[in-house]
This record gives C-alpha cells, sequence and structure tokens, in this order.
C-alpha cells in the first residue's frame, strides 16, 4: 500500500495534479480524501485544496 498526496492554492491546479497522477499509471485505488482550508492574512483569503489518494 502507498500514498500519494497533493497540496495545490487553486482547486483547478489540484484536479490537473490528480488527473495526471491517475493517467500515469494503473493503480488500484483504495480511497481518495480531500480537504480544504483557509486562512486570513489582513484583506487576503489563504487557500490551500490538498488530496490524499491510498492505492495499490
Amino acid at each position: 500500500m502507498k500514498v500519494k498526496i497533493f497540496d495545490e492554492s487553486h482547486e483547478k491546479d489540484l484536479e490537473k495534479d490528480i488527473n495526471d497522477f491517475l493517467s500515469s499509471g494503473t493503480y488500484d485505488i483504495i480511497e481518495i480524501k480531500f480537504q480544504v482550508a483557509i486562512g486570513v492574512c489582513g484583506e487576503d483569503q489563504l487557500y490551500c485544496f490538498s488530496a490524499m489518494i491510498i492505492y495499490n
């Protein structure tokens, strides 16, 4: 069993990274976990989109 972690500041970048990984080989996907974190710094909102793929 292995894991692959993805972390991006934009959801479209995360989607592209995951799709690229999945199309790069044949994997037995066990589970995909997704998370969004939001932080505020002054007037800015900071987003962190992450996913973990558990596979064989």
